[in-house]
């Protein structure tokens, strides 16, 4: 009878999820849905005692405006009651808000910043 080749051992079947050829386990990934963070508003409100020149130069410093762009926020408060000056994380917009605020309160300026859901 002439030799045959010889055909390797066939590993025993281990139990499902399992790699027969190394021992190790594979897991399927899911594809987990992340949804972008909600984003606010950040607002500053008209009073008649804040002078124009500090809202200007708050919007500038804080929101990085430049003056032609600090001055149309200004007036848009001054008329509206109201103004956004930009849209952030809730976490950055917080900031924002209490940064301003201290801003404000150390000029003796009774300036109210807010932050509302975009």
């Amino acid at each position: 009878m002439p030799d045959l080749p010889r055909q390797p051992p066939v590993p025993p079947a281990g139990p499902p999820g399992r790699d027969e050829f190394d021992g190790t386990t594979t897991v399927e990934r899911q594809t987990q849905k992340t949804e972008p963070p909600r984003l606010y508003q950040v607002l500053l409100l008209n009073d008649d005692f804040t002078p124009m020149e500090f809202v200007v130069m708050v919007l500038q410093e804080y929101f990085r405006h430049d003056l032609d762009t600090a001055t149309q926020i200004m007036l848009k408060i001054h008329h509206d009651g109201r103004g956004v000056c930009g849209v952030f994380s809730k976490d950055v917009a917080a900031t924002k808000v209490e940064l301003v605020l201290a801003a404000a309160r150390r000029a003796g300026h009774p300036l109210q910043c807010i932050m509302e859901a975009a």
